[in-house]
């Protein structure tokens, strides 16, 4: 059991959390909410021993393994599923020891321990979390060098959760997804057979795969049962009885310091009186649920609406080689009030599409016509590295109203959520969330006909993200959104497209549809032979496809090289002429990994097979 108690947490010179006491029991899966700022990932922190308490106490029971998310993203020469099955120490050491033991008794306790957490499946459950975050087999041979930095960041999730800690912590874990990268986390963690306690903001994932809420608000840790949706519920019920105890309270308070004021001077009451004031002095005010109410976003209308359609876009495709395009066959229109989401896995061309509609990117071959006049916002992520660090809000709205006067910048920069002092804060120590509310109002600022949103969510809590959805719902004019929150796509868009086989489609179902689309095709590509995913840059020429073949080729020659060596060692073993006899346990031992390690050698001999007839094919 994780057992929290009195626990008292400051950080610099700020109290984040205050005498809080929680415990949690083994297999529970919950999901920890608060303001951004609250203190979540500090406590994760002192969870994980890195950091101290000031008063109080977290305790672990003693043999729990403690996993959590890599602060940097793998990097080197490994592919990624050797980085994957690494993470497993106790297997990866049982493998090495394996190699140079000779002793037999411990040959059969390696072999016999190897058995019981069933590693010679690993590779097999390596590859399936890989492909349920976006890895194909191509990939998942090719090194982490590779790869960008979100990539990497998802090989560093998907060791993680390999391991299977006996807790693991996930801070933020959709932040480096897709929406289908999101939608297959959620379904994994509802399984975890373990306990796990997920940082999210994140209202799906909150609903379907945790059993637990854990609130930090105030200082103050409280644990719901039940998902998102129970907490809400029992959350304001809660609100409405402090309320009414609040009431109660002030009322008899009231009643008390009245009954003070009147007899205080008689001497035939002067004893009741003082009995009151002492009541009073041990009523202890009941600290009443207050709702921090969250700053609205909204986004200025566009002077004039324009006639439809805004776009049209006729078999056009683009890309960034006129040799292999990313997209092509692409026919589509976007009228004046569409709510469009684009769904489709990161690298099928989710980007390269809205960089086509803004105006980024100009078609290959086909037809883009825009309206007379039409204005576009765009907000991407990696816009927030864009902002000036050492300028404020202030400084950013000045820059784009020119010599307007100062109350007029002022007004504009409290519209977007930077009122009074906030406004001269510098970009440097704003939030996450706060950076991504000022480049919203910045990109919109305007007032454009069509905002282009590319995951607006990473950074903002769970009532920011509400704020958002309304201003989107507000919002007179288009709005194209990419984003692996299911709750901000479900309560905005009316039409969904999806972006994959390098083009663009209608999608006439649902996200729940979509849902079982998207997770039924990822346990299918978890064997072998998986498609790859498709790149928005050129295609590696055919020899790259050929070297990822020699490389498997080798692995599994090298596995196979390994696994016969055990077997040998154990055959060497089991010969000794009194062996049954003399140790019948240790003997039964060494029979059992000798039928699981030529369960191994079969499944690399398989493995070497289809990865020579791969590169007998690709060679032509």
């Amino acid at each position: 059991m994780l057992s929290i108690t009195d626990l008292s947490v400051r950080l610099a010179g700020r109290l984040l959390i205050d005498q809080s006491s929680v415990q949690i029991t083994p297999g529970s899966r919950v999901g920890m909410v608060g303001r951004n700022g609250t203190g979540k990932s500090t406590l994760f922190k002192i969870i994980r021993g890195e950091l101290a308490a000031e008063h109080g106490s977290v305790t672990l029971p003693p043999r729990w393994r403690v996993g959590s998310l890599a602060q940097e993203a793998p990097n080197g020469p490994e592919s990624l599923i050797s980085v994957v099955l690494k993470a497993d120490l106790e297997r990866d050491a049982l493998l090495h020891e394996a190699e140079s033991a000779i002793d037999p008794h411990r040959i059969a306790e390696i072999q016999t321990r190897l058995v019981d957490i069933d590693a010679h499946s690993a590779p097999s459950r390596a590859a399936a979390i890989l492909s349920g975050l976006g890895f194909s087999a191509a990939d998942q041979a090719r090194p982490c060098a590779e790869f960008s930095g979100g990539w990497r960041m998802r090989v560093a999730l998907a060791a993680t959760l390999f391991a299977a800690p006996d807790l693991l912590l996930l801070d933020e874990p959709t932040n480096y997804l897709d929406l289908e990268g999101t939608l297959w986390l959620e379904d994994h963690l509802a399984h975890y057979p373990r306990t796990v306690i997920v940082i999210s903001h994140d209202r799906d994932l909150l609903e379907s795969s945790v059993d637990q809420i854990l609130h930090l608000e105030r200082g103050k840790l409280t644990l719901y049962r039940g998902s998102y949706s129970s907490f809400e519920e029992q959350r304001a019920a809660r609100e409405l009885l402090d309320a009414k105890q609040v009431k109660r309270q002030e009322a008899e308070r009231a009643r008390l310091q009245a009954f003070v004021d009147r007899f205080k001077a008689k001497a035939s009451k002067a004893r009741q009186a003082q009995s009151r004031v002492k009541m009073l002095e041990r009523l202890k005010p009941i600290t009443a649920l207050v709702t921090e109410d969250v700053r609205e976003i909204s986004f200025p209308a566009p002077e004039k609406i324009l006639s439809p359609p805004i776009i049209a876009v006729d078999n056009a495709s683009v890309g960034y080689d006129p040799n292999t395009p990313v997209l092509g066959r692409v026919t589509l229109r976007i009228d004046n009030d569409d709510r469009i989401a684009l769904l489709g896995a990161n690298g099928n061309g989710k980007s390269t599409l809205v960089k086509l509609l803004a105006g980024r990117l100009a078609p290959f071959s086909g037809r883009v016509t825009r309206a007379d006049k039409l204005s576009i916002a765009y907000f991407a992520q990696h816009q927030l590295d864009e902002l000036n660090e050492d300028g404020s809000a202030y400084d950013h709205v000045r820059k784009l109203m020119g010599d307007a006067p100062e109350a007029k910048v002022r007004a504009r920069a409290g519209a977007i959520g930077f009122s009074g002092k906030a406004a001269d804060t510098k970009v440097g120590k704003l939030s996450g969330g706060e950076k991504a509310r000022l480049l919203l109002g910045l990109a919109t600022f305007f007032g454009p006909n069509m905002i282009i949103l590319d995951e607006p969510t990473n950074h903002l809590d769970i009532d920011s993200r509400a704020a958002l959805a309304e201003a989107i719902n507000e919002f007179p004019g288009a709005v194209i959104m990419v984003s692996h929150d299911r709750y901000l796509i479900e309560a905005c868009a009316d039409r969904l497209w999806i972006v994959a086989d390098r083009t663009v489609t209608n999608y006439d179902g649902d996200l729940d549809e979509y849902r079982r689309l998207v997770l039924s095709s990822r346990n299918a590509e978890a064997s072998p032979r998986e498609r790859s995913i498709p790149s928005e840059k050129p295609q590696r020429p055919r020899s790259d496809n050929r070297g990822s073949l020699k490389k498997r080729i080798a692995e599994a020659e090298a596995e196979i090289a390994r696994v016969g060596e055990i077997i040998a060692k154990i055959d060497t073993a089991l010969a000794l002429p009194d062996i049954f006899t003399r140790d019948p346990k240790q003997a039964a031992q060494l029979s059992k990994a000798r039928a699981n390690a030529a369960d191994a050698l079969a499944r690399a001999e398989e493995q070497w097979l289809e990865a020579s007839t791969e590169y007998d094919e690709a060679a032509g």
